[in-house]
């Protein structure tokens, strides 16, 4: 369930640069609104007055302690909270310690701390947990400040400040409860407005398309409900602000069929907050104003299953994403679930397994609102063949029959998007339990803390000196062993279902300059075979066209292609277009940059080929194909 432990401390500098680029990215929209009623007369004439009314109301609870005692699912991962609740009792109370630019283990630590202690007495009303509760409230609030220059801590702890005072349903001491909301305005909302605002980095967030938008509008909206009773004026703006807001990194990470360009982690992490964020609005207001049928909101879901269970139990794992889930089902999955009644969203198996010492997630308490009134509607399966557009389109083919272990997973996109690397026309490709074509996946963020420029993105950046971030450590084209052009982003130019899938993609922008022209169209021929078909017109500097695999297998050169052998099994890669020319293998383990994230056995697989003159037409044609223990 420890999904998120990859998001560790990062600057508001490095956050900053991350994804500001002017991009030639073709399919811009208008922007959809969501509904913004907020005023000072709609939110005294419409905040539901009960509590709780944070993500919970009375209605919710009744159904989750009926759940409790009925359902094997929520009552195994009840007691799993209540476990992880009452183990908080034999730890010091939170403090402020800030090792570094962040302090988002201390703002998250609040959260999930809340979020069990509070999920706790929202059941059982146990009064040596609301003391506990206290203690935290109280030692946040004595916090000098929230960290406002990285303002997912100052959202975070909102959050929890927020869930805190609500969950308890004003059963705190009066003085508990004047000081948290104090707190709530000066540390929490004030900073992010201009004439309280921290120098240069004054809510950039706002109206920006990364995750920050969601998280950090999130957590002003919990904590303008909080204070709404104290200030609606304030409690207003801040809320309206960020209805207005959202939409950007709706569009980004949603729009136009669900594909998020920051890859399925980070799906998570935009889409926790997004969830928390609607079932605030509906507990508080009786409305998501908009948010279910913002385009491609609901459809993410797809893109979650396709990209985050490939049979080897990996993710797709492209961007910063991590390699695999935690363990423990989906709860961001489930409100899919919730929503549509489809039984593939319910991860109930993974739930099941959960076990009483188990480290939960820092949001499980409160996924439990909408977990706990899930009902199967539909058994429909995933689709065995998906294709998403948007900033990074992604295409992913499964095989035919329900326990087949063939998957396939490509990409477009650039280098300039948040979280992005120079991976265009890149791919994975498992058969046998093996993953054949692996993505180097994340890289540590610690390094951004020790100097090296990790995340700004010009096309110059010290960032493409990484193996992971840089083209020539995916399985994608390179011309002249130069790098991607940042910018260019690779779009899907044509696709086709069926029994014999395809999808094409235009790499063109990906090499503006180096090539004239670059379509790149994979087919799943068969159930245990993938075609690679690469159309290139030269450009007048063109010298080197290099086609490459990045695997961890071991590899034996033979003519006219290669065998890889790893756990048992073997797969051949074939060159159909060039046999004349041979494979070789270049190590990179070790890495070449010290920095880089070391893999045991990692390899490119590259085939050079040269070219002579500008307009040639170089026709690549790769066939990988599972083989036996005899064939060559």
């Amino acid at each position: 369930m420890n999904r998120f432990s990859i998001l560790l401390t990062i600057s508001i500098c490095q956050l900053f640069c991350m994804g500001n680029q002017v991009s030639a990215y073709e399919e811009k929209q208008d922007l959809p609104l969501l509904q913004n009623p907020f005023s000072q007369s709609y939110l005294k004439e419409n905040l539901k007055k009960n509590k709780p009314r944070l993500i919970y109301n009375e209605q919710i609870v009744a159904t989750l302690k009926a759940k409790i005692k009925s359902d094997p699912v929520i009552k195994n991962m009840y007691e799993v909270i209540r476990h992880n609740a009452y183990s908080i009792l034999d730890k010091p109370v939170i403090a402020r310690i800030k090792k570094s630019n962040s302090m988002l283990a201390i703002s998250r630590g609040l959260l999930r701390r809340i979020n069990l202690l509070g999920l706790v007495y929202l059941i059982e009303e146990d009064k040596v947990i609301l003391e506990r509760i206290n203690q935290e409230v109280l030692s946040t609030c004595e916090f000098s400040d929230w960290n406002p220059p990285v303002y997912l801590d100052t959202a975070e702890i909102c959050m929890a400040m927020a869930l805190a005072l609500d969950w308890t349903q004003d059963r705190l001491p009066e003085s508990t409860i004047k000081k948290a909301k104090k707190a709530l305005i000066e540390k929490g909302i004030n900073p992010s407005w201009v004439k309280h605002g921290v120098g240069m980095f004054n809510g950039w967030w706002i109206n920006h398309y990364n995750n920050w938008n969601q998280v950090c509008s999130g957590g002003m909206i919990a904590a303008a409900i909080t204070i709404a009773e104290d200030d609606p004026e304030l409690a207003a703006k801040t809320i309206k602000r960020s209805m207005d807001s959202i939409p950007h990194v709706l569009t980004e990470d949603y729009s136009p069929e669900g594909v998020c360009p920051e890859g399925v982690m980070y799906w998570a992490y935009t889409s926790s907050y997004a969830l928390l964020t609607i079932s605030m609005l509906e507990t508080a207001f009786g409305s998501d104003f908009g948010y279910r049928d913002y385009p491609g909101f609901m459809e993410s879901a797809n893109y979650r299953v396709m990209c985050g269970s490939s049979p080897s139990g990996w993710y797709y794992n492209y961007g910063d994403c991590a390699d695999k889930p935690g363990t423990g089902g989906d709860i961001f999955l489930a409100w899919f679930a919730v929503q549509t009644g489809k039984s593939m969203y319910y991860e109930k198996e993974k739930f099941m397994s959960i076990k009483k010492d188990t480290r939960l997630s820092y949001l499980t308490a409160a996924s439990l609102a909408w977990i706990c009134r899930y009902a199967e509607k539909s058994n429909e399966k995933p689709s065995n063949v998906w294709v998403g557009k948007g900033r990074s389109p992604v295409a992913v083919f499964k095989g035919e029959k329900p326990n087949s272990d063939y998957y396939f997973a490509a990409k477009g996109g650039c280098g300039a998007v948040s979280h992005g690397n120079m991976d265009a026309g890149s791919f994975i490709f498992e058969l046998n339990g093996v993953r054949w074509s692996v993505d180097p996946g994340s890289q540590s963020y610690i390094i951004g803390e020790q100097g090296f420029d990790l995340w700004r993105q010009q096309q110059e950046s010290e960032r493409w000196q990484l193996l992971t971030k840089n083209n020539f450590g995916h399985s994608t084209i390179t011309v002249n062993d130069q790098r991607h052009i940042v910018n260019g982003y690779a779009l899907i130019d044509q696709y086709r279902t069926g029994k014999n899938p395809s999808v094409t993609f235009n790499l063109s922008p990906t090499f503006k300059g180096q090539l004239k022209s670059a379509f790149r169209k994979f087919t799943k021929d068969s159930e245990r075979s993938l075609l690679i078909e690469d159309k290139i017109i030269s450009a007048k500097s063109t010298r080197m066209v290099i086609w490459q695999f990045i695997t961890q297998a071991d590899a034996e050169i033979t003519r006219p292609g290669v065998i890889l052998k790893q756990d048992g099994q073997r797969l051949k890669l074939t060159n159909l277009s060039h046999p004349d020319i041979q494979f070789a293998v270049v190590s990179l383990d070790p890495p070449p940059h010290k920095l880089d994230k070391r893999m045991d056995n990692l390899k490119r697989i590259e085939l050079r080929i040269p070219v002579t003159s500008s307009n040639d037409v170089i026709n690549i044609k790769i066939r990988l194909t599972e083989t036996s223990v005899t064939e060559s």
